[in-house]
């Protein structure tokens, strides 16, 4: 059962000052009516929730968000970008779609040499590529979002996250948008058609998507910073051209 929308939370945590505060709006809002559950015996409850912190649980909805969001990128980029899908004979958007949710831990795919990560998405714009660049940036990106969850498709009492590495993929995502805007071949194609077409641009909803991803993984990383008791040390604030590793 959901307790609560992670994107909706992020944007109310943003206007709350001090994320102390923010910890204690969170407990007092998920303590509430998950005690309510368990005191009415609710059939949608589940008992693995018992060992979960009110962290955690925020926390499982941001990864279910982030994992939503490259999801839609992807049918995004397929409509935008159909030469790609066709580089695989038979391919569809539903199966690349299901090639991303039966992984539930790590995107390992021979097709992309077990590239993963920054890698996978270098790869996306590597002129000698000649493989499927959509898929290669869809890997890319859910890999790096799921490394900065550990890879893990829910958190428990036991869990601890790394705000450095959260915040870190933030900068990537701002760097692969960037990417997509500004890397082309020498015809000034780009490599892959996202906001603009043909020197036009026509379609904004893919900055919105990236930014949701960013703001998801920035307030990740302070909600992390925060109950840790411990001070982000890795941001990086500068966006340029180049991807960088996580802190792991």
């Amino acid at each position: 059962m959901k307790t609560l929308n992670a994107f909706v939370f992020a944007s109310r945590c943003l206007r709350i000052r001090g994320m102390r505060s923010v910890v204690r709006m969170m407990r007092g809002a998920l303590l509430v009516p998950l005690l309510a559950l368990l005191l009415s015996g609710c059939a949608g409850y589940e008992l693995k929730n018992l060992v979960k912190s009110d962290i955690d649980l925020v926390t499982d909805e941001f990864i279910e968000e982030t994992r939503a969001a490259v999801q839609e990128l992807v049918v995004k980029l397929y409509k935008r970008n159909p030469s790609q899908l066709r580089k695989i004979p038979g391919m569809t958007v539903e199966g690349r779609l299901a090639q991303l949710r039966v992984n539930r831990y790590e995107l390992n795919f021979a097709e992309l040499g077990g590239r993963q990560d920054i890698d996978a998405m270098n790869l996306a714009f590597d002129p000698a590529y000649n493989g499927d660049r959509v898929f290669a940036l869809a890997v890319g990106l859910g890999s790096m979002l799921r490394q900065a969850y550990q890879h893990k498709p829910e958190m428990f009492l036991t869990d601890r996250l790394d705000p450095d590495v959260l915040l870190t993929s933030a900068r990537n995502v701002e760097v692969l948008l960037w990417k997509l805007k500004n890397t082309r071949w020498p015809n000034g194609r780009h490599y892959i058609v996202s906001h603009e077409n043909n020197g036009v641009v026509d379609n904004l909803s893919f900055e919105r998507l990236f930014g949701k991803i960013i703001i998801l993984q920035e307030m990740m990383a302070r909600i992390a910073d925060d109950s840790g008791n411990r001070t982000v040390t890795g941001a990086v604030h500068a966006v340029g051209s180049v991807f960088l590793p996580l802190p792991i």
